[in-house]
Formats: C-alpha cells, sequence, structure tokens
C-alpha cells in the first residue's frame, strides 16, 4: 500500500519503519528538481547535433520530477531499512559476510591511488606496482604456490581464470582433455566456470560424512580428466581428510588440482594449499581479506599457481627490474592473455593488502583460528535444536538441518530464516548444498564477538520453541520487516521484470 493516495495526493509523511514508502515516480510533482547549475558561459549545442532524431524517442521518459531535500530524504529512509554487516550479524554460509575494519578502507582513498590512471606510465605508478608485487608475494605465502596474478576481477573469474591455465597447460603438451571433475557439494560456480573454459562436468558424489568419495574418485579418473576443483573446508564445512590422497589419485593421470579459495579464511595462517598437493588456487579477496561483499562487487579473485604453471599466468605482471631499478609490467612467456581489461581492481587490492599489513602473520593465523572456533561453539550451542548435516567437526561454518522441525511441526528452513528477521539477525544461508534436507547453512565468521554468537543462539532457539506451541506464527514470519514475505510461487509464475508506473 503506498504512502500516496490516489490522484497523487499524500495521505501521511513516510516514517522510518511505518508508513510503505513512495516510489520517485509517486513523489513527482511537475517542476520540482533537485539540481540547480550555473548559466552557462559557452556557446549552446543544438540538440539535434548532439543527439541525432533517430537516437531520440518520440516520447520523453516519464522521468521523476523531485525536490532535492525529498530526494535525499527518500534515500536516506531506504538505507535505514537496509541490513548490513555494520549494523549486525550476517552469518551467510559460504560467503564470509564479516566486518571490514575501516583502516582499509581509508587506505584505498588515499589520493596516490585514487587518482592513478590505469593507463599510466609504469614510471609514474611505482608505488602501485610495488604494492601489487608484494600482494603477489603474499599471497603466494599464504597459499603456498610460486607465481600469482592479480588481474581476475571476483572468484568466479578467478575459476575461469584457473581453468583456462589449466586447459593451456595440458594443450601445450598436446594433451586433449574433455572434463573437469566437481564434488556433488561444489560451489553453485564451479560448474558454470567449467563450461565456459570448454570442458564437460562430471559431480563425484560425497561419502556419508560429508567428504569426497575416494573411491567413486578414483572410478571417475582416466586421462581424459583435466582436473577436479575442490575447496579445502568444502562446501559442508569440513576439512577433507584425505587430501593428500586425492591429490595424488588426480595427478597419477595427469590431472590438475584446483582449489576454490571461497572457504580460505578457515585455514588462514595454519594450512596452505599448495601443502595440501593443490596446482591452482584462487583467493576471494573479498571473503578473506577486508573488502566489500555482496551487492555485486566489485570483487577481487587472484590466481596462484606452481612455478610448473607460472608461464601461462595472465599479464602483464608487476617485476623487479635491478638493471633499470624500478618495476615492469611483464607478459608471462606462454600467457593466456588478459582476463581484466587492465590490473584487475586495484582499488580492493589496496584494501586487502592494507588488511594484511595490519594483521600481520599472526593476526592472519588468529583469524583462521577465530572463525573456526566461532563456528563450533555456536554449532554447539543449537545442536540439540538444529543437528549438523554431518558428525565431523566443523570449520569456519557448519551446514545444519530443519528436518526435524519439519517433520514434527511443519516447520521448514525458510520459515527459520524469516523468523531470524523479526528477531534483529540476518538469516543464514537456507536450501545449500542441495544435498541436505532443509539445509541451513550458518558462518558467523572470526569478527563476531561471543555476545553477538549467544544471541544468535538463543534467537535459534527460541524459533524453535515457537515451532512446538506456534508453528503458524513462523509461517507469517517476518511480521516486523518493511516488507513481508513474498509469494515465491506467485512470483515465479508471474514473473514482472519492468516497471510501469501506469499499472
Amino acid at each position: 500500500m503506498s504512502a500516496i493516495g490516489a490522484g497523487g495526493q499524500a495521505r501521511s509523511q513516510p516514517l522510518l519503519g511505518g508508513a510503505a514508502e513512495p516510489t520517485l515516480l509517486e513523489m513527482s510533482r511537475t517542476g520540482r528538481k533537485a539540481w540547480s547549475l550555473p548559466p552557462c558561459d559557452v556557446p549552446e549545442t543544438p540538440v539535434d547535433e548532439m543527439v541525432p532524431v533517430w537516437a531520440r524517442a518520440e516520447v520523453p521518459p516519464a522521468l521523476p520530477e523531485v525536490a532535492e531535500r525529498d530526494l535525499v530524504a527518500h534515500w536516506s529512509r531506504l538505507a535505514n531499512r537496509n541490513y548490513a554487516v555494520d549494523l549486525g550479524s550476517y552469518p551467510l554460509g559460504s560467503c564470509t559476510m564479516k566486518y571490514n575494519p575501516k583502516v582499509a578502507e581509508e587506505v584505498a582513498g588515499y589520493p596516490g591511488f585514487t587518482s592513478l590512471h590505469p593507463c599510466a606510465p609504469e614510471d609514474a605508478a611505482q608505488g602501485t606496482l610495488a604494492l601489487m608485487a608484494d600482494l603477489e608475494a603474499v599471497l603466494c605465502e599464504i597459499t603456498g604456490m610460486d607465481a600469482a596474478t592479480l588481474q581476475p576481477a571476483a572468484g568466479a573469474a578467478g575459476e575461469l581464470t584457473g581453468l583456462l591455465i589449466m586447459r593451456a597447460a595440458h594443450a601445450a603438451r598436446g594433451d586433449v582433455r574433455r572434463r573437469v571433475l566437481i564434488p556433488d557439494s561444489a560451489h553453485g560456480t564451479n560448474p558454470a566456470s567449467v563450461r565456459l573454459a570448454g570442458y564437460d562436468v562430471a559431480s563425484v558424489p560425497s561419502s556419508d560424512e560429508g567428504l569426497v568419495d575416494l573411491a567413486a574418485l578414483r572410478a571417475l579418473l582416466d586421462t581424459d580428466v583435466a582436473g577436479l576443483m575442490l575447496t579445502n573446508p568444502n562446501t559442508v564445512g569440513l576439512f577433507e581428510r584425505e587430501i593428500a590422497d586425492v591429490a595424488a589419485a588426480v595427478h597419477d593421470v595427469g590431472g590438475l588440482l584446483y582449489y576454490d579459495g571461497a572457504n580460505l579464511n578457515a585455514v588462514l595462517g595454519v594450512a596452505r594449499p599448495g601443502d595440501m598437493g593443490f596446482d591452482i588456487v584462487h583467493s576471494n579477496l573479498h571473503k578473506t581479506f577486508a573488502t566489500p561483499h555482496g551487492g555485486g562487487g566489485p570483487g577481487a579473485g587472484p590466481v596462484a599457481v606452481t612455478a610448473a604453471l607460472a608461464d601461462y599466468l595472465p599479464g602483464p605482471r608487476p617485476e623487479w627490474d635491478d638493471e633499470d631499478g624500478r618495476y615492469c609490467l611483464v607478459m608471462p612467456a606462454k600467457s593466456i592473455g588478459r582476463v581484466h581489461s587492465h590490473h584487475g581492481n586495484v582499488g580492493i587490492l589496496v584494501r586487502a593488502f592494507s588488511y594484511m599489513v595490519a594483521l600481520g602473520p599472526s593476526g592472519l593465523k588468529r583469524v583462521g583460528e577465530s572463525a573456526v572456533l566461532n563456528a563450533r561453539y555456536l554449532q554447539s550451542l543449537v545442536a540439540d535444536r538444529y543437528p549438523s548435516a554431518y558428525s565431523g567437526p566443523c570449520m569456519h561454518e557448519f551446514v545444519a538441518s530443519a528436518g526435524p522441525l519439519k517433520k514434527a511441526h511443519g516447520v521448514r528452513a525458510m520459515d527459520v530464516a524469516k523468523a531470524l528477521l523479526d528477531r534483529g539477525f540476518h538469516a543464514p544461508t537456507v536450501y545449500f548444498p542441495l544435498i541436505v534436507d532443509e539445509a541451513l547453512m550458518v558462518e558467523p565468521t572470526e569478527t563476531e564477538s561471543r555476545d553477538t554468537l549467544d544471541a544468535l543462539a538463543a534467537a535459534l532457539l527460541d524459533i524453535a520453541e515457537v515451532a512446538e506451541r506456534d508453528p503458524e506464527a513462523l509461517h507469517r514470519a517476518p511480521e516486523n520487516t518493511p516488507v513481508r514475505r513474498p509469494d515465491e510461487a506467485r512470483a515465479a509464475r508471474k514473473l514482472v521484470l519492468t516497471w510501469d508506473p501506469l499499472a
């Protein structure tokens, strides 16, 4: 219901969290504007010269006319209705939505970084090139790799880059391979990246313990397999205890082992993918190293590789030239080419490097340890009502099941998630991974206090109690949010993709 009534007459002033917020088109009044410009001091160009007739719409678009004060208030009210990492717990499993220190944001805003044009000559960019080279070195140390590229602009872009490197390395040996193996609990971007790289996807089933079924993996391995994509800890939050055997099996058929770095913060400073036998590693800087996450980016997904694959990295990369005494941009000998128009999302790289420098080696190790401690603590608090899908000790996240609540009271994972919104928490990931019935995938991250974890656990336990005495209340949730639960079935059947102000 709109706060603007029939005929465009305002019924009441929109209030925070109260009346429905009108759209800008509903607020529009002819003649109002939110801008003012000084008189033009250059000759005005006729409209016909700027925009040819054929490029203009016959009828001007119905753009809203809103006063500046009303416009600012509109966006401020909307902003105050949004939930954000800086407001409270955001336990989305597999996403690592943690608080990001503002010092990294401040450093990334230094004029020396923000004013640097991506096409600036090397001599004018020595500071930034030095930072990029140092960041590559730190990432290699963290992952146990030998060389890295910073170009990929997101985790999925890192996946595709790693797979193209895999493809180029096999092709250089005259080895044509057609399949890449992926666990059935893998991130959804993995199979999409495999297909984009020109490979076929083969799924590896999980064991009853939630780990890669080693026997099933060996049955799938042959000389047609280019590699295996895996993250460790895996997507259900468990450490792959047989990772050395998995790596040996893949390498025995000439395949390569690819590490999806989505869960890197669970082992940060404690274990390295390179030591586990991985050949290619991408790191989600926007998950692990204090850069903005969510809302579509920007992100950064650097890829690090073993020495045998270094020549295939995208370029150019920053390298120190002893003879010239400066950093130069160099294209690797067998490079797959650029995967970004310039050098990656440099602002994100600066944020990540600032975070690493601020924490140092011991601080980064504490990140990994705290991520695991927080997840295991929260898991233990709610285990009686929300049993974990697998019995092994979790790492940075755990997958619980609302299956018992559904069976006993008809309360599903979606009901639990919506009810959490009424209690001031963002919901965890639901219905992923698909191999778990009524999945609740929870990742508290290393940045939440014990007080927050206790409060989140209390909210989950309260929801379980409500499920016993009044399950219908949970079916109605959320009841205290600006937007109530949408009709998902209707939305799927009658999807509206455009806004019609006359509808």
